[in-house]
């Protein structure tokens, strides 16, 4: 038996990168997939995406949706609900860093990270308790980073955003315990995908590299493993905490 054999799946952000390796793990243990992307860069991605989670014999839809939009988290849950009958699991993905000193950072730039990486969490939070709660049953997982934990010159607004998140996900682990529903946050520290190729590159790689314990940078499956943990009945006890996925860069 999977772990996750019949659970329908919510994961936002998916077309790439960390949530990709989510959607297709929680796939791969049995889940039916429901992800989201924003751009339309990215729809030929999300479809190659959607054939390989439905390869695997589950069933899975690519939505265009901004997370950090209240109406279009409304309408892609409602859809969803309506495609797939149930939400047992949200993971809270999506996500965009603008870095800048603080000097230099604008207004737009500011909001434009809080409303994708914070406000889209309290969006598809809001959406996805109701059925939860008629079902006394979910998980709730937020992407939250260990840049929220450390904070990071130059990383203003990403760290208040993942900051934010921790404190939201504790709360509403509080708020929601009672009807078994459990919240938890992963905060992974540098890895390796697309979007952080710089990691590699010269001295400042090397800079990072030093402060690893593990003497290396994260993988996208291992944040998907992390993931289908606190998704999974192996973590039923477990909510309100944040896992740091971070080789020890958190010690």
């Amino acid at each position: 038996m999977k772990l996750l054999s019949g659970k329908v799946a919510i994961v936002t952000g998916a077309a790439r990168g960390i949530g990709a390796a989510i959607a297709l793990k929680l796939a791969e243990q049995g889940a039916h997939i429901a992800f989201t992307y924003v751009s339309d860069s990215s729809a030929e991605k999300a479809a190659a995406l959607e054939t390989a989670i439905i390869n695997l014999g589950v069933k899975a839809k690519a939505y265009q949706a901004n997370a950090g939009d209240f109406g279009a988290c409304e309408t892609f849950v409602n859809a969803v609900l309506a495609e797939f009958g149930a939400i047992d699991i949200c993971v809270n993905n999506a996500g965009i860093s603008k870095d800048n000193l603080l000097l230099r950072m604008t207004a737009e730039q500011w909001d434009d990270v809080m409303n994708t990486n914070l406000k889209s969490v309290f969006n598809m939070t809001k959406q996805v308790i109701r059925p939860m709660m008629k079902a006394k049953s979910g998980s709730i997982i937020n992407m939250s980073s260990i840049i929220g934990i450390r904070g990071n010159a130059g990383q203003s607004s990403y760290a208040a955003s993942k900051a934010g998140i921790i404190g939201f996900t504790k709360s509403i682990a509080l708020e929601l315990g009672s009807r078994n529903i459990r919240c938890n946050a992963i905060a992974p520290g540098f890895v390796e995908t697309d979007m952080t190729h710089y990691l590699n590159e010269g001295e400042a790689g090397k800079a990072f590299l030093e402060k690893i314990p593990l003497g290396r940078f994260g993988k996208a499956e291992e944040i998907a493993n992390t993931t289908l943990f606190l998704a999974s009945d192996l973590s039923s006890y477990i909510t309100g905490q944040v896992i740091s996925t971070c080789g020890g860069l958190n010690i």
